[in-house]
């Protein structure tokens, strides 16, 4: 009869699959609880930041991208995609940019520049994916 010392590390997949009776009910807690905020038509800035406070301290991002990454072939590619700093920084000088054009009145400069960034974004990502898989 073994005995397994519990300062052994586990595996990866071992580790995962005992983590998901936790993150899963986390998980849809999460959901339960954003849903029941915009219910009760509670701030938005409010909700947004909770749910990131939340996300952040029970490490359920991470677990969700890891998550994302066990999908065969296409999971790790989607992984390299949500890392990649450019798309980040892209977005942020985006969404900064279309802050400072709605208070001066340009709203539907906006609706056309943020389509055009989207489009250069998935295009990225899609030149990204099929780079890879090529």
């Amino acid at each position: 009869m073994t005995t397994e010392n519990p300062d052994t590390p586990q595996p990866a997949r071992r580790a995962f699959l005992k983590s998901w009776k936790i993150m899963v009910p986390l998980f849809v807690a999460l959901v339960i609880l954003v849903w029941l905020g915009f219910y009760f038509d509670v701030d938005k800035r409010v909700i947004v930041g909770g749910a990131v406070v939340y996300g952040l301290a029970s490490s359920l991002f991470a677990w969700i991208v890891s998550a994302l990454g066990l999908v065969p072939v296409v999971g790790p590619l989607l992984v390299k995609v949500l890392a990649i700093p450019l798309i980040w920084l892209l977005n942020a000088i985006g969404y900064l940019l279309s802050f400072i054009a709605i208070r001066r009145g340009y709203s539907r400069d906006v609706l056309t520049y943020r389509g055009l960034t989207i489009s250069l974004l998935i295009g990225i990502v899609i030149g990204f994916i099929l780079g890879r898989m090529l």
